[in-house]
C-alpha cells in the first residue's frame, strides 16, 4: 500500500531567498497596495545596484505560468505606474544582447502599455531551474492564475523538481489536498478546460463534470451547462442522469440508479485527503469496494495512523 521516493530532488526554495535577496522592505506611505504591484519586494544584494534598462532590450520569461493578462488588471497597474512610477524594479538575468525576465512581466507589460521607455532594473545570475522555481512559486502564492493556470503550475513545479504533491503544496503555503483537487481539472477535456480558463464554467462545475467516466460525456455535460446556464446543484443532477444511461443494467428512466454517482465518490475522496493530508482512492459500487490511503515513508505512516487512531507497536 505504501511506497516511497528515493529520486534525487532539486534543492528548492534556496532559489527564491536567493533570487529575491531578502525578505520584504517595508511600504512606503504613499506605495500602491501589493495587489497593484507586486507582493515581491526584490533588496539589492550588497554587490548588486538598481540600474534603468530599456523596455525593448527585456523579454519575458518562457517559464511564466500565466499565460491570461487581465487587460484591465494592467491598465489599473499602468495607471497606478503613471502615478508612483515602477516603485519596485523588476528582476532580469542576461541573456544574449538583452535582459530576460525573472519576476515582474506585468510591471513590464503595465509600463509599455503607457509607453515607457525604460525600467529600474535588478541584474540576477539565475540558471533555468531557479528561474522557474521562482516563476511558478511568486505566481501561485500570488493566487492571481485562473483555475487551470494554477494546476499546470503545480503540475509542472512537481514534475520539474520530482515532488509529491504534499511537497508542492508546502512550497506554496497549500495544503496536499488543494494541490491534487487542482490536477484533477487537467483531466478534462481541452474544450472544457479551456471553458474553465475562461471563467464559463466554474471551477465547482468542473469539479462535478470529473465525475463522468468518459471525455464524451465531460464534454456534454459542459455544453449543456453552457447552453442552459445550469448551477452547480443542477449539473450534479445531470451528471447522475448521465451515468445512469452510460451504465450497462441501469435502471429505465424515472428509476434510481443502483450505483453512486462518480461525483460523490470524488468529493467524499477530497475530504478524506484533505483530512488525512495524502492521497486516497476509494471504489464503490452497490455497497462494496476498496479504500486505499497512500503514505511516502515510516513517518508519514506513523502520521496517518494517529489521525485514524491506530497505535502501531
Amino acid at each position: 500500500m505504501g511506497h516511497s521516493r528515493f529520486m534525487a530532488k532539486p534543492a528548492l526554495g534556496r532559489g527564491l531567498g536567493a533570487l529575491l535577496g531578502g525578505a520584504p522592505s517595508s511600504a512606503k506611505p504613499n506605495a500602491p497596495p501589493a495587489s497593484a504591484q507586486s507582493t515581491v519586494s526584490p533588496i539589492p544584494e550588497p554587490h548588486e545596484r538598481v540600474e534603468r534598462t530599456p523596455l525593448s532590450r527585456i523579454r519575458p520569461c518562457p517559464f511564466q505560468p500565466r499565460k491570461d493578462f487581465s487587460v484591465e488588471s494592467i491598465r489599473e497597474l499602468a495607471d497606478s505606474i503613471r502615478e508612483q512610477g515602477i516603485v519596485q524594479p523588476l528582476i532580469v538575468r542576461a541573456r544574449g544582447d538583452g535582459f530576460e525576465l525573472i519576476a515582474g512581466e506585468r510591471r513590464w507589460r503595465a509600463a509599455q502599455l503607457i509607453g515607457l521607455t525604460e525600467a529600474p532594473v535588478i541584474v540576477r545570475e539565475a540558471d533555468d531551474a531557479q528561474v522557474l522555481e521562482l516563476a511558478l512559486i511568486e505566481n501561485l502564492q500570488r493566487e492571481n492564475l485562473n483555475a487551470i493556470e494554477e494546476a499546470q503550475g503545480y503540475a509542472q513545479l512537481i514534475e520539474q523538481f520530482h515532488l509529491t504533491q504534499d511537497e508542492a503544496g508546502k512550497k506554496v503555503g497549500k495544503s496536499r489536498a488543494v494541490v491534487a483537487n487542482a490536477l484533477r481539472l487537467l483531466k478534462l477535456p481541452t474544450e472544457v478546460q479551456g471553458a474553465v480558463r475562461e471563467g464559463r464554467i466554474s471551477v465547482g462545475h468542473a469539479k462535478v463534470i470529473l465525475g463522468l467516466a468518459s471525455a464524451d460525456l465531460q464534454r456534454r455535460a459542459a455544453e449543456r451547462v453552457l447552453k442552459q446556464g445550469l448551477n452547480v446543484r443542477q449539473t450534479e443532477e445531470l451528471v447522475t442522469r448521465l451515468q445512469t444511461r452510460s451504465t450497462p443494467g441501469a435502471p429505465a428512466k424515472g428509476g434510481q440508479p443502483t450505483v453512486t454517482g462518480d461525483a460523490q465518490i470524488a468529493d467524499l475522496e477530497a475530504r478524506l485527503q484533505e483530512r488525512l493530508g495524502t492521497k486516497v482512492s476509494l471504489r464503490y459500487a452497490q455497497g462494496k469496494g476498496t479504500l486505499e490511503i497512500r503514505f511516502f515513508n515510516d513517518a508519514d505512516l506513523e502520521r496517518v495512523l494517529q489521525i485514524i487512531g491506530v497505535q502501531s507497536d
